[in-house]
């Protein structure tokens, strides 16, 4: 096994995301931890962070190999979960329908895992975070 192809695999992830333009219509911006905010104020409009991940061994006799669940969080600074879902959805369908290219290996599967809605502060914030399993191949 190998975590060499972890950061690849967030660059593709990155990549494919903040190269679609349905989804960048839905939100400010793709990002590895939340933004930096110059007041308390919550950010306007929904924002991505590609977050966790685990890697798990997944070689064989021959080849070597990673299996990465990955966490991507859709954040809503508002009250309601329908913009929020719209772009998870979007993300979704990113995922397990497009190609991704990493730098180092190859990507032999994507599956969706599971989804989960989470309101914090007080209630007025939104959050759904999407879990994502990628089986990728090492080619190095």
């Amino acid at each position: 096994m190998t975590y060499a192809l972890a950061w690849p695999l967030q660059e593709a992830v990155f990549q494919m995301l903040s190269g679609d333009s349905d989804l960048m219509t839905l939100v400010s911006g793709i990002y590895d931890a939340a933004p930096q905010q110059v007041s308390d104020a919550a950010p306007e409009g929904l924002y991505v962070t590609i977050g966790d991940e685990v890697a798990e061994d997944w070689s064989t006799v021959t080849d070597e190999g990673a299996l990465h669940t990955v966490l991507i969080s859709v954040h809503a600074p508002r009250r309601g979960f329908s913009d929020a879902k719209q772009a998870a959805g979007k993300i979704s369908d990113l995922l397990l329908t497009s190609t991704m290219t990493p730098s180092r290996g190859r990507v032999i599967q994507t599956r969706f895992v599971d989804a989960r809605t989470v309101r914090a502060e007080n209630d007025a914030l939104r959050r759904i975070d999407l879990r994502f399993r990628v089986t990728l191949e090492d080619t190095a």
